[in-house]
């Protein structure tokens, strides 16, 4: 009976994940398709006053992750879930001539959702995002080494909730000029599902899409932070994204990772030429 009831158990434990949402999207507004991806932790709500500030009508579709802003969690794999689900999202609802823009991990959304679905992305606004993040944040270790089950990961699922807390406003504090949004971009980290944050981040470590951004043909603008040496920024914008044939490299100046914080009029104007000139 304890075989029976554990078998039972598992299969009831697997229909449940499978049955959670790995995307949960907002939709506002008619017109040409806009993908808003956010990202690592953050709510599709960081788009909100990107959006206020469109010019012209579009339809608008602000993606938020499962276990981040309080949405359930849905285990590992983690990313591969997103992308799967987000693919099936943009076919279900006949989206077509769709823009992409993501921040961060967003980024990278967008760029595998372009080389599934060449025919439906016609343009990409890529901010501050990079298709290889452990290049520049880890050189020199093979993807082969990171592993769900680390020293390291295993560390930060045992810290304490208030050690946890210190370290996401430090990390804030170091991803944005503007002081008065740190608390905001902490308490995303803090609310994260812990697994998802810990599990999650070493899903887009293991990540490369150096030679898959062969494969999108999208116009696309990449707009880098220029904090703290712009050339620095400029160069590994450049080596990362040479696979990339249609492609504009613009730096926000004095602006750190959350350029949507940092320099919004400028964000607003960069997106709004692109789109006016798609």
């Amino acid at each position: 009976m304890k075989v029976l009831a554990t078998i039972l158990l598992t299969a009831l434990l697997t229909q449940t994940a499978a049955a959670q949402q790995a995307i949960h999207v907002e939709q506002r507004g008619s017109g040409q398709a806009l993908i808003f991806l956010p990202g690592f932790t953050n709510p599709g709500s960081i788009w909100n006053e990107t959006t206020r500030n469109l010019q012209g009508d579009y339809q608008q579709h602000l993606v938020s992750y499962a276990g981040f802003n309080g949405l359930a969690p849905i285990g590992t794999p983690w990313y591969s879930r997103l992308k799967t689900e987000l693919i099936a999202y943009v076919t279900d609802h006949a989206l077509e001539e769709i823009v992409v823009i993501g921040h961060s991990m967003g980024g990278t959304l967008a760029i595998d959702l372009a080389a599934a679905l060449p025919d439906r992305i016609s343009g990409m606004i890529l901010v501050d995002s990079l298709p290889a993040m452990a290049e520049i944040m880890m050189p020199g270790v093979p993807v082969s080494a990171l592993r769900y089950d680390s020293p390291y990961n295993r560390q930060m699922l045992n810290m304490s909730d208030e050690a946890f807390e210190q370290m996401a406003t430090a990390m804030s504090g170091n991803m944005t000029a503007d002081q008065a949004s740190v608390p905001m971009l902490a308490e995303w980290i803090v609310q994260a599902d812990r697994e998802t944050y810990v599990y999650g981040y070493t899903d887009l470590l293991k990540l490369d899409l150096r030679e898959t951004l062969a494969e999108v043909g999208a116009e696309t603008l990449i707009l880098g932070a220029g904090f703290p040496d712009a050339d620095t920024v400029l160069t590994n914008f450049q080596s990362q994204y040479a696979n990339l044939a249609n492609k504009d490299i613009l730096l926000a100046e004095d602006s750190r990772h959350f350029i949507m914080l940092d320099q919004p009029e400028w964000l607003y104007q960069q997106i709004n030429a692109f789109l006016d000139g798609l």
